[in-house]
């Protein structure tokens, strides 16, 4: 069984892997998070793009625990507001990871901005690195709309005000299943199955 470190702490993250490699029918990987693992210095978001975070991440913890290691690094980016918040989605009102006061400030902004020109992708950029330094990044978009009012209350982050192009229904309104079959970040781990498979030959 070769273990595989997703760093992150966040255990829908985990499950959402588990379970896409469960369905690709990936046998021999093990995931584990960062809270399985000893402590080590993680690296700070300080990247341009989504790629230099989940790179920077992800070779943090191959090089920490000598397993190799996925990350990845998403955000909204909004048409009206040239792409951002982009790499800052996470602390955009100022305080990393206040998804209410992120969702609120970005509402704000877009108040007089027409139904026409509301459109965002939710972008997700993720990376496999391996204890000698190879790296496999990928990237996936996830095209849709902001609206007016939050809806619903699955998910997290801007979610309740992202509707996924084809859909009436809010991120935050479809379920864990169908959310996963379409989202940027579900998109771009399975960009990472053919390595994944790799390491479990």
């Amino acid at each position: 069984m070769t273990r595989v470190v997703l760093a992150t702490r966040n255990s829908k993250k985990l499950t959402e892997l588990r379970r896409i490699l469960a369905e690709a029918s990936v046998a021999g990987v093990e995931i584990i998070g960062l809270d399985d693992v000893p402590p080590f210095p993680e690296e700070p978001e300080t990247g341009a793009t989504f790629e230099e975070n989940a790179v920077a991440k992800a070779a943090a913890a191959a090089k920490a625990t000598g397993l190799p290691s996925i990350a990845d690094d998403s955000g909204i980016a909004v048409e009206a507001l040239n792409g951002m918040p982009g790499v800052l989605s996470a602390r955009w009102a100022g305080k990393h990871g206040d998804d209410q006061a992120n969702l609120e400030l970005l509402l704000g902004q877009l108040a007089d901005v027409p139904d026409h020109r509301r459109g965002a992708a939710f972008v997700a950029a993720a990376a496999l690195v391996l204890p000698d330094g190879t790296q496999t990044v990928v990237r996936a978009e996830w095209p849709g709309t902001i609206t007016r009012e939050p809806r619903g209350t699955n998910g997290f982050g801007y979610d309740p005000i992202f509707v996924p192009e084809g859909e009436t229904r809010t991120s935050a309104e479809l379920s864990p299943e169908e959310k996963d079959a379409h989202s940027h970040r579900g998109k771009a781990l399975r960009l990472l199955l053919p390595g994944l498979r790799e390491l479990a030959d």
